[in-house]
């Protein structure tokens, strides 16, 4: 009985690079998580033990680390690129390559008001990530992102007006806390050829910006009426932005705080106007997801 569907690869591999400006001193450093799958002839492999088609996991492994010293780690989109192209490349028998790059914040630090030339830290858990996927005769298809930016406001966001059965004990509110660990997405027209890629490559740090940027100040500036309006704005936002991609996408939970009433104490006042004390909640939470393209009308 054949295979649906088969792929294999390397995952969890951590990639540091750095470069040096010899005429400054100054160093720039990028580290990363990849994970490299491979698609093609492998069928054998599974159903008749015939390792011949096997391109070692290891050898993977050792690729990723070349091609980080060959080329350029960024933008992530043309590494990505790059090395899911050289297995097409390199090996007759895979047909595609699926490439997830995960690059983790270190920031430049600041000593005596100057930024200091090669000392960084690492200003919270927001990674850039990269999902390319290199087909034979296919083009490149490349999805970038960004992962676990964790942002809250502490007015400026209501809840009313929705169903309201016999299953609901939620009361309507004109003000609370709104907080969520941003999952945004955005997705790029086929590019034909690496080559394509690279050409006009300050296309993916501008489009991240945007994104980035358009993200906090709508979160912050937006008086939102549902997560679902103020993600739908975003998603508008950042097609207007980046003329180039044809479909972004959020992934928002609500990460709630609930008031505490402690009128049991000496009568103090701590709901509606008079709330100041909260406990933030671990779970459960809402989670509200939408896509937007431009190719198709509204949501998805």
């Amino acid at each position: 009985m054949p295979l649906a569907a088969a792929r294999y690869g390397k995952d969890n591999v951590r990639v540091y690079k750095v470069h040096r400006d010899e005429s400054t001193g100054v160093q720039s450093v990028t580290e990363m998580t990849v994970c490299c799958l491979l698609e093609g002839a492998i069928e054998v492999s599974y159903t008749e033990a015939d390792n011949s088609v096997v391109v070692a996991t290891d050898s993977i492994k050792n690729t990723i680390y070349i091609k980080a010293k060959e080329h350029p780690v960024n933008p992530p989109e043309l590494y990505a690129s790059i090395l899911g192209q050289h297995f097409i490349d390199t090996y007759s028998h895979i047909t595609a390559a699926h490439v997830k790059v995960v690059v983790h914040r270190w920031t430049r630090l600041t000593v005596d008001g100057a930024p200091h030339p090669h000392s960084f830290f690492r200003d919270g858990q927001e990674t850039r990530t990269v999902e390319a996927t290199i087909r034979r005769d296919s083009g490149i298809t490349l999805k970038s992102g960004i992962v676990g930016l964790t942002v809250l406001k502490s007015t400026g966001s209501a809840f009313h007006g929705f169903v309201r059965d016999e299953f609901t004990t939620l009361a309507e509110t004109w003000d609370r806390i709104l907080s969520t660990d941003v999952d945004c997405g955005w997705t790029w027209k086929t590019f034909p050829t690496v080559a394509a890629v690279q050409d006009g490559v300050e296309r993916f740090d501008q489009a991240w910006e945007a994104a980035r940027g358009i993200t906090m100040k709508t979160f912050a500036t937006d008086s939102s009426a549902s997560v679902q309006n103020t993600m739908y704005k975003m998603c508008e936002q950042i097609l207007e932005a980046a003329p180039e991609v044809d479909l972004t996408n959020y992934s928002l939970p609500n990460k709630h705080y609930f008031e505490i009433d402690l009128s049991w104490h000496k009568g103090i006042k701590n709901t509606g106007k008079d709330a100041e004390v909260y406990a933030p909640q671990s779970g459960p939470n809402g989670l509200i997801k939408c896509e937007r393209s431009v190719s198709t009308a509204g949501l998805r």
